[in-house]
């Protein structure tokens, strides 16, 4: 296990290697495995590039975010002109059914409601806007609306089982599923953030999920 100094040394330089990040202006504080992020960046992709890179340092708990996103003068939108590049992002997204979503702008947040049939689908519409330019933050509310079909649940356990052995995750036969109706709940050992997002991916995969509940534990 890594001491909170090697946590931090290796932290900060996860940041350095980010090209996406200035990792000069970002402080980086370790306690008992948690990092804590702190500072000003210049914009929300930023924040979101410095906690993605914090999360692939192996060792690592769990993060506080106390950066602050703060828009300069030359990238400052109004509110309308956000929403509108927000509704024009969403419009081009292909894997987006059409004024499925609504967006609302308040002081550069933009806030995402509706529904989508797939959980890749309400990701893909967060992904699309948090880099565009004077959003502040992105509150993802889409829900989930179940998919008209039947699936037995034996069949979604057995598919979702097949897609982690398919994966990277080094001892994906550690991970258990159980299903019960549309709602799939995976507990077990995983080993970093990397392997705990591609199990929850795989899991939503099966068309017949609509929520995935993570009880998976990590190992240090």
């Amino acid at each position: 296990m890594k001491t909170d100094s090697q946590l931090q040394h290796d932290v900060s330089a996860e940041l350095q290697w980010e090209p996406a990040v200035h990792a000069t202006r970002i402080g980086v504080e370790v306690k008992d495995g948690v990092v804590t992020l702190a500072g000003q960046v210049d914009s929300y992709g930023e924040k979101w590039s410095a906690e993605q890179a914090a999360l692939r340092v192996s060792g690592v708990k769990a993060i506080a975010i106390g950066l602050k996103v703060h828009v300069s003068s030359p990238r400052q939108r109004t509110d309308a002109d956000i929403a509108q590049a927000v509704r024009n992002a969403l419009d081009w997204t292909s894997t987006l059914p059409a004024d499925a979503i609504a967006v609302i702008v308040e002081g550069g947040l933009v806030t995402l409601s509706g529904s989508v049939g797939w959980q890749y689908q309400r990701l893909a519409a967060s992904n699309s806007v948090r880099h565009l330019m004077g959003v502040t933050g992105v509150s993802n509310q889409i829900t989930i609306t179940p998919l008209e079909i039947t699936v037995e649940s034996a069949l979604i356990k057995s598919d979702i089982e097949a897609a982690l052995k398919r994966t990277s995750i080094a001892d994906a036969n550690n991970i258990a599923v159980a299903v019960k109706g549309s709602v799939v709940t995976l507990s077990g050992i995983i080993h970093n953030w990397d392997e705990r997002d591609t199990a929850t991916y795989a899991a939503w995969g099966n068309p017949g999920v609509y929520n995935v509940v993570d009880h998976m534990t990590m190992a240090y």
